[in-house]
């Protein structure tokens, strides 16, 4: 009798994946919070707090982002997070001619104070943490949240939350940005000291893989192009004068979801023990806090398909259950419609009640790190680790993630990443149901969620509004302030947030950073 030949089969990084795997003589990994936190940054894990169920919303006009808030809230949700419309995450107000086509329309337009005021209205701020999916403006869109509460009466060192401010990943992989990449980073360094001090329970970034994946990366890709990324933020903080323990126990990480559900698993494990080794032993960070990789997880919009949308609800669970499972803080998990547009209500409320399923009926919360003694996890979390230490080492010798970026190494090799998905797919050796195969030959319709154009030209106005009744003298007074810190080394984020309480805008104070530092423009 002959045996028959096994196909080759691996995973999206292209680790050949064994038909069967048995044990090595390899050492466990240590128990659940203890380091390198492979297993789990807390002892119990979610036997003694959830993850945090946080639905990505935002779009036309604060009114509306802000009743879809309290809907998620009074349905179960429990961490707020917020998209912004793609003027406000470029510097730019809602009645500029340059913004007025894309208003609310992938997010919710904040120009104003008053227009976050409407935003967290009826909205307890002491009692939510509020993640804000911002990265270039990202210091001023945290400071009109400060001054909101603060307006409320609440301490603004017990305001918890996430800004995202990451703007490497911008030039990488995303490409809302405003300034080069080296006065971004100062901005960043600003918000790290600003926050030590005024703000100590809010996390100052969120290193993001996401966008990474999203962009077509491999699993090793997103890890080690994302780490990559945190160490130019360490190496920053310490430039400008920031002891480590001071700051890395504010970082925190976003991270993909995709459906090769194994290999996320692991992913997750790989990311969290790679982080604890570099703190620890390059860094000589001592605060346990300093070493543990707090993340948020989303569920992988680029893998959700127009055709067959029902398809998602299942794609999104499974992709829900392996963040759990990988031991993640928060979650955030895309409605069914998302291909087709921003989600319905109806949509949003089933992808939290997926998270609830899974956390109060499926039993994985029940215990740390179920999958750990896996053979095939454990050999997938190794092999994932060694091959993303090899890509860091590629950016170290292009001089870091910064350096690397502008020479444009870390674009192609995410684009090369991205054309071979692209080729399996049409080649059919990566199957996505529904699209390449299993194509049913009627579409069942599913509701599309509309842009209020109303709401939209009411915001215009709102914000053309807010500038006439400006005292322009003193908002010219602050922006003069802004613009000599700009050009000095004054921390940023005190004089934008006078300017700010004298009325300036979120473009008025964008553009007179434009005028110091100038706009990003890639070379290729």
């Amino acid at each position: 009798m002959t045996s028959r030949a096994t196909p080759q089969v691996a995973t999206t990084s292209d680790i050949e994946i064994e038909p069967v795997y048995r044990a090595t003589e390899r050492q466990p990994e240590p128990d659940p919070g203890q380091f390198p936190y492979t297993r789990g940054i807390y002892p119990t894990m979610y036997r003694g707090r959830r993850w945090t169920m946080r639905q990505y919303a935002g779009f036309s006009s604060a009114e509306e982002s802000n009743e879809r808030y309290r809907l998620l809230l009074a349905r179960g949700q429990t961490g707020l997070s917020v998209a912004f419309d793609l003027p406000t995450q470029l510097g730019h107000d809602s009645d500029e001619e340059i913004a007025r086509a894309e208003v609310g329309r992938v997010g919710v337009a904040i120009s104003t104070l008053d227009d976050m005021r409407t935003l967290m209205n009826q909205i307890d701020q002491s009692q939510v943490t509020t993640s804000m999916t911002i990265n270039a403006p990202a210091a001023l869109l945290l400071l009109m949240y400060q001054i909101v509460a603060e307006e409320k009466g609440i301490d603004a060192s017990t305001l918890g939350g996430t800004i995202q401010n990451d703007i490497l990943k911008e030039y990488a992989a995303r490409g809302t940005y405003i300034f080069p990449p080296r006065p971004s980073m100062r901005l960043v360094t600003d918000t790290f000291a600003y926050c030590r001090d005024a703000l100590p329970r809010w996390n100052v970034i969120s290193v993001s893989g996401y966008h990474i994946r999203e962009a077509g990366s491999s699993a090793v890709q997103e890890i080690a192009f994302t780490l990559s990324n945190a160490i130019a933020y360490v190496e920053a903080a310490l430039a400008a004068g920031l002891a480590v323990d001071d700051f890395a126990p504010r970082l925190s990480f976003f991270f993909n979801a995709q459906s090769n559900f194994f290999e996320e698993v692991s992913k997750f494990r790989a990311a969290r023990r790679m982080w604890a080794k570099i703190m620890k032993e390059r860094y000589g960070a001592t605060d346990p806090k300093s070493l543990t990789m707090r993340f948020h997880t989303q569920t992988a919009g680029c893998s959700l398909t127009a055709q067959q949308p029902l398809n998602n609800v299942v794609r999104v669970a499974y992709q829900a259950l392996s963040a759990v499972l990988g031991g993640t803080q928060s979650l955030h998990t895309n409605g069914f419609d998302e291909a087709l547009g921003l989600p319905t209500e109806n949509a949003a409320t089933l992808a939290l009640r997926t998270q609830q399923i899974i956390s109060e009926e499926t039993g994985a919360a029940d215990t740390a790190d179920p999958l750990a003694g896996s053979y095939f996890v454990e050999a997938l979390t190794d092999e994932l680790e060694q091959r993303a230490w090899q890509l860091m080492d590629e950016v170290e010798e292009h001089g870091g993630a910064v350096a690397a970026i502008e020479a444009g190494f870390v674009q192609q090799r995410i684009a090369d990443s991205a054309y071979s998905w692209e080729l399996d797919l049409m080649s059919g050796e990566r199957v996505v149901v529904g699209v390449n195969k299993y194509q049913a030959t009627e579409e069942t319709g599913v509701p599309i969620l509309r842009i209020d154009e109303d709401a939209v030209r009411q915001q215009i106005e709102r914000v053309a509004a807010y500038r006439a009744r400006q005292d322009r003298a003193a908002v010219d007074s602050a922006l003069a302030a802004v613009e000599r810190a700009a050009n000095g080394t004054d921390n940023l984020l005190v004089v934008m947030k006078d300017a700010l309480l004298a009325g300036a805008t979120l473009g008025e104070i964008c553009n007179r950073l434009r005028a110091v530092w100038g706009e990003y423009r890639p070379t290729a």
